[in-house]
C-alpha cells in the first residue's frame, strides 16, 4: 500500500534566474509575470549569476523549480548547476531552460537532469502548467514531507 502524497501546503516557489554572462532578460521576465500572475511566489534574480549563488539563493528560499534563462551559450552551464544542486541535497529541486538551445544541446541538458527545455515561441500557459505540475512533484519530495 502506498502512503498518501501530503497536500500541498503553501504555493509553488520558483526561482527564475541568468548564469554566466548572458545579460539578455527580457524573455525572463514575461515568464516570470506569467508564474507570479498564476499564484506561483517567484524569486527573480539579476542577470549574471554564478552556479553557486543560484545554489545559496535556492537553498535559502527552498524553491521547488529553478528557471534559467539562456539566450547566449550559458546553457552550457546547467549541467554544473545540476550537479551543484545534488551535492547541496536539493536534487528533488526541478529545473527548466529557457531560450536558444539547439538540439543536440537540449539532449545534454536532459541527460544532465534538466525537467525540460522551453524554445522560443512557447506558450506561457504551457510553461506555467509545466512549472505548477513540477513543484507539486518536489513538494512530495520525501526531503521536504
Amino acid at each position: 500500500m502506498m502512503p498518501e502524497l501530503a497536500e500541498t501546503t503553501r504555493p509553488a516557489r520558483v526561482l527564475v534566474t541568468k548564469i554566466g554572462l548572458d545579460g539578455h532578460d527580457r524573455g525572463s521576465r514575461v515568464v516570470a509575470a506569467a508564474l507570479r500572475d498564476a499564484g506561483m511566489e517567484v524569486i527573480y534574480t539579476a542577470p549574471w549569476q554564478s552556479i553557486d549563488d543560484v545554489v545559496k539563493l535556492a537553498v535559502q528560499e527552498d524553491v521547488d523549480v529553478i528557471g534559467i534563462s539562456s539566450l547566449a551559450t550559458d546553457h552550457l552551464l546547467v549541467p554544473k548547476l545540476m550537479t551543484a544542486l545534488g551535492e547541496a541535497d536539493m536534487g528533488h529541486v526541478g529545473v527548466v531552460v529557457g531560450g536558444i538551445v539547439p538540439d543536440d544541446e537540449e539532449q545534454m541538458l536532459r541527460e544532465a537532469g534538466v525537467d525540460r527545455v522551453f524554445h522560443p515561441g512557447s506558450k506561457l500557459d504551457d510553461i506555467v502548467d509545466f512549472v505548477r505540475e513540477r513543484a507539486e512533484t518536489a513538494q512530495q519530495h520525501p526531503e521536504r514531507l
